[in-house]
């Protein structure tokens, strides 16, 4: 019979196969309802009704996989981004770290690539992209943060049968430069820096960061309830951060070392011991203006401290000392260099840091590893050999480290950070939360 009538009558749901007037094959496959409620009927053809069978067969092993595409066009990069922002990646990730993936995708993969199909991207349009954002000077780093969130959002994609596969894969990444070397302190400016701390307000925050080495987020989220200053221990539980719409807010550590526990100097519990009275005057001073968040290093009025107003606080201290301006965060490699310098194994300085592997501390402080190694082959040698005795009328070669005293091992206290291992020192307690 002539006219385009199917070969076979179906019943409601199932999928047909017919051949209009001019002799070509169709086929309609049910795949369910759409979001609006009306049913969803896709349409495959071709010229031979064996290739129309094969594309039915495929949309019903699709459907029955639940990995049919949504009806309708297949959406673009940007409807991609702003649905796996809005619904994936905000309940997985962390509020700052949602906020950082919004900015990436609002400032670049937005504008560069938002306006592709998402079933037709391709690798050359990604390293065009990365180029552009190349020449106008962007960093590598940027670059590469950018490429990272595209290659997330493109494997939740391909997961969901929204793309054959992820091109971001097929991509290079950008190489990114390795981020500025730490710039500790000597420990001379150290001393410099606590001498005019004791001296202004909350001098407890910089001996703090000098002598624990806590993460600026880990210091300003302290509270009292986190120390013990009758047993010395410090617990570092969370940290304070500013989220976008949200303010300031406490965050848990990322990771189980971060969360860990930490044994305290004697001098830095008493320190600790008179800012926790001069605190107390403060606020019975403030009295019904005080808000009790319970921290440790607060404002006048008891609120959190901002890490703007903690760099300006830093930065002031400082320029007070004559001390060359370095970042809060060069507190931290202050201590862990002093540390290194001293003789106490990278596996205990890592613990007190919380790093997450050995890896990270050798590699922020490989400046410090060359000393330690010339101070290890030293010992080896007196050990094996004695120590060796210098030659009548020689003068022992100058250092790369400066001028030595009498013992080769005793610590160059002043004018650059400490790189010789102490022969006697009290052993460094640290302590850690069970994993």
């Amino acid at each position: 019979m002539k006219g385009a009538k199917p070969v076979t009558r179906n019943a409601n749901g199932e999928s047909s196969i017919y051949r209009d007037v001019r002799g070509r094959w169709h086929g309609q496959v049910s795949m369910g309802l759409k979001d609006n409620g009306i049913p969803d009927r896709r349409h495959v053809s071709g010229s031979k009704r064996a290739d129309v069978v094969a594309k039915v067969r495929a949309l019903e092993a699709k459907r029955d996989a639940g990995l049919a595409e949504s009806a309708g066009k297949a959406p673009t990069v940007q409807a991609w981004l702003d649905h796996w922002l809005d619904n994936i990646a905000a309940s997985r990730v962390r509020p700052r770290t949602l906020e950082s993936y919004r900015s990436t995708v609002r400032l670049y993969l937005g504008p560069l690539l938002g306006h592709q199909r998402l079933d037709r991207l391709q690798p050359e349009h990604l390293e065009t992209a990365y180029r552009t954002m190349l020449s106008r000077d962007l960093s590598p780093a940027t670059v590469l943060r950018a490429h990272r969130v595209l290659s997330r959002a493109l494997k939740v994609a391909m997961q969901r049968g929204k793309v054959a596969r992820n091109v971001a894969t097929l991509v290079d990444s950008p190489a990114a430069k390795r981020s500025a070397t730490a710039l500790p302190l000597t420990a001379q400016e150290a001393r410099q820096v606590l001498a005019v701390a004791s001296t202004v307000r909350n001098s407890a925050r910089w001996t703090v960061a000098l002598a624990v080495g806590l993460r600026q987020s880990e210091a300003l989220g302290l509270r009292w309830s986190d120390l013990d200053l009758e047993t010395g221990t410090l617990n570092v539980l969370r940290g304070l951060h500013r989220v976008a719409g949200q303010g300031l807010t406490y965050e848990e550590p990322k990771s189980d070392r971060s969360r860990r526990r930490l044994a305290l100097p004697p001098q830095l519990v008493e320190g600790l011991k008179t800012h926790r009275k001069v605190q107390r005057k403060e606020r019975r001073e403030a009295g019904a203006l005080w808000e009790d968040h319970g921290l440790v290093f607060a404002q006048v009025n008891g609120r959190p401290i901002d890490r703007k107003a903690d760099w300006r606080a830093w930065r002031a201290v400082l320029k007070a000392a004559e001390v060359r301006t370095v970042r809060v965060h060069d507190a931290r490699h202050t201590a862990a260099t002093l540390l290194l310098s001293s003789g106490v194994h990278p596996r205990v300085v890592m613990e007190l840091l919380g790093h997450s592997q050995m890896r990270t501390t050798t590699d922020i402080y490989s400046h410090v590893m060359p000393a330690l190694a010339a101070e290890a082959a030293l010992q080896m040698g007196d050990a094996l050999w004695g120590p060796v005795a210098p030659t009548s009328g020689e003068t022992a070669p100058p250092s790369d480290l400066g001028s030595q005293s009498e013992d080769r091992r005793q610590p160059l206290l002043a004018g650059r950070p400490l790189l010789r291992v102490r022969e006697q020192r009290r052993p460094l307690e640290v302590s850690c939360e069970p994993r």
